[in-house]
């Protein structure tokens, strides 16, 4: 019996033979000529496998190179080397420019597709052509730097709007050379990638295998903005050039001629330096082919230097809500300060934040309260909702974390402020907050003053009244910081209690619609609040002490 013979797998590829592969099949893809041409004008290769419109792996390649796009166009085999004539014409041979010896780079990208940037203390300093492994270690030294606890980041990324305009200049430039190729509309026209796409392809594998997490998780962002001032420069001569043009064009043709103006932002035919890159983004695009074609070089000028590069990396904030009281009366709201001095012993916002703010390691925080109380009224009962915002947090609290701010808080010494409902909240929590602020009720509690013995006529005529709508001129105590106007407000219902061995002073408990100025309706403001406690009875009222007693916020329980 003859033996069986066996026949073995082939062995896996190395990741240098997996690149080789990926890179030969996307090159050969290409129409070579254009590819010579490109070459020659100084297009880097991620650039043009990016304007052919070229997908998948081939990015992400760190063997990529013109040297070795230039390889697999002469290896293979059965197929012209490059600078050997086609059609009868000779084209001009890849010219491979020495990045350290030249410091040339892409016109067109200037550089960031070549991992090429300026010095920026954010990152590693690199004026001329890097690696991408080395690029992307950078980025997340960076983040480690900072001391950031995450489970995935997202990418931003930021370019010059002169990059457009290289993109359009390269594109008119082959289009005059290969209109008539049935290639140049499918792939040149149609099926570009962006410079964003194409680097975020390039260096998210490397950036998720540095940071060991995954990239889609929009929390925590890494932002890479790019910037070039010689280049962004030029884009501004060449719209002061068009801008000329059209002037005199204007001038020439009289009022009402037709053509579209660059916007200078000054009225004249210099450029505003002040002008969006989407404004500028945005005239690019108004611009017809034979006016861009008369502004811009084609092909692009190659440059010397690469883009600046700026890299931020941050957590978007964490909202961290719950109910605060203020038993003081000598704590306001938030930092209250007059000529530098401070008015009050302390604040709720400080009391909070500042025990908030060390357990997450944020940089910052922002207190938001569903309305405020005067530094002179007590918040008791329910609390008053509130919202702390902190910027940057380098750690997300844990349940645990969250008891122990609101231990610390409530156990604190001068037992200013107590906290309850203490947890983690996304951001819209702070759509409810501001809806519920204009919509909720709120419950006081005041001791009230007369200029006459109280009746129990008196009593029964302030329990009696039901819905009662009023009229407030802002009060002349806020007119310094609020604009005079006049607000319908209403009192839902009030209840009196007596004070026992007193005749003129009583607790007047009311429910109110948000936005009320109760001081103002005790008293009158000088007749500003029609009608009031005074008018009602009929004598003089004054309030003594106010006490805010529930404010009804259902989100917030």
């Amino acid at each position: 019996m003859a033996s069986e013979s066996t026949e073995h797998p082939p062995p896996p590829r190395t990741e240098e033979e997996e690149e080789a592969r990926i890179i030969s099949a996307a090159a050969r893809s290409l129409p070579r000529d254009a590819v010579r041409e490109l070459l020659s004008v100084g297009v880097c290769v991620r650039c043009i496998f990016r304007l052919f419109g070229v997908r998948g792996p081939i990015y992400s390649c760190s063997s990529l190179s013109t040297s070795v796009l230039c390889s697999v166009f002469e290896d293979d085999s059965g197929t012209e080397r490059i600078g050997s004539p086609i059609n009868g014409v000779v084209h001009s041979p890849c010219v491979i420019q020495d990045p350290h010896k030249d410091q040339l780079f892409c016109g067109v990208c200037l550089g960031i597709l070549q991992f090429a940037y300026d010095q920026e203390q954010a990152i590693s300093s690199c004026k001329k052509e890097s690696h991408m492994n080395g690029f992307t270690a950078s980025i997340a030294e960076l983040v480690k730097r900072e001391g950031h606890q995450i489970d995935g980041f997202s990418l931003e990324i930021s370019i010059p709007p002169v990059i457009l305009a290289n993109e359009r200049a390269i594109r008119l430039y082959m289009k005059r050379k290969y209109e008539s190729e049935t290639w140049f509309h499918e792939k040149l026209v149609n099926e570009h990638i962006s410079v964003k796409d194409a680097l975020k392809l390039s260096i998210i594998h490397s950036l998720e295998n540095h940071l060991a997490i995954k990239c889609g998780v929009e929390s925590f962002r890494i932002r890479l903005t790019y910037s070039h001032s010689k280049a962004s420069l030029k884009l501004q001569n060449f719209s002061a050039k068009d801008s000329a043009c059209k002037k005199r064009k204007t001038e020439y043709n009289g009022p009402g001629a037709n053509g579209s103006h660059m916007s200078t932002g000054n009225g004249g035919s210099e450029p505003s330096f002040s002008e969006s890159d989407a404004a500028i983004c945005r005239t690019l695009q108004g611009l017809e082919d034979q006016v861009f074609a008369e502004l811009f070089p084609m092909p692009p000028e190659k440059v010397s230097e690469p883009c600046h590069l700026n890299c931020n990396c941050c957590r978007m904030p964490i909202y961290i809500c719950g109910r605060y009281m203020k038993y003081s009366r000598k704590v306001s709201q938030t930092c209250w300060m007059v000529d530098g001095e401070r008015i009050g012993e302390a604040s709720v916002e400080e009391i909070i934040g500042s025990n908030v703010l060390p357990v997450c390691k944020g940089d910052s925080y922002k207190f938001h309260a569903a309305g405020r109380e005067d530094i002179d009224v007590r918040m008791l009962g329910s609390g008053r909702p509130f919202l702390v915002e902190v910027l940057n947090a380098r750690i997300s609290p844990s349940l645990s974390d969250i008891q122990a701010i609101a231990d610390k808080i409530n156990n604190s010494e001068n037992h200013y402020v107590e906290v309850k409902n203490l947890k983690i909240v996304d951001s819209q929590v702070w759509t409810l907050m501001r809806e519920g602020e204009a919509e909720k009720q709120k419950q006081y509690a005041a001791l009230v003053w007369i200029s006459r013995p109280l009746e129990e006529t008196d009593l029964q005529k302030i329990s009696s009244i039901k819905e009662l709508d009023i009229l407030q001129n802002t009060p002349i105590r806020v007119l310094h910081r609020r604009s005079p106007m006049e607000r319908k407000r209403m009192i839902h219902w009030m209840e009196t209690e007596r004070i026992t061995g007193s005749c003129q002073y009583f607790l007047l408990h009311l429910c109110t619609q948000a936005g009320t100025y109760i001081k103002e309706f005790v008293h009158g403001d000088l007749g500003r609040t029609q009608p009031n406690i005074g008018t009602i009875l009929g004598c003089r009222a004054e309030i003594v002490q106010l006490d805010v007693t529930d404010v009804k916020m259902d989100s917030f329980d």
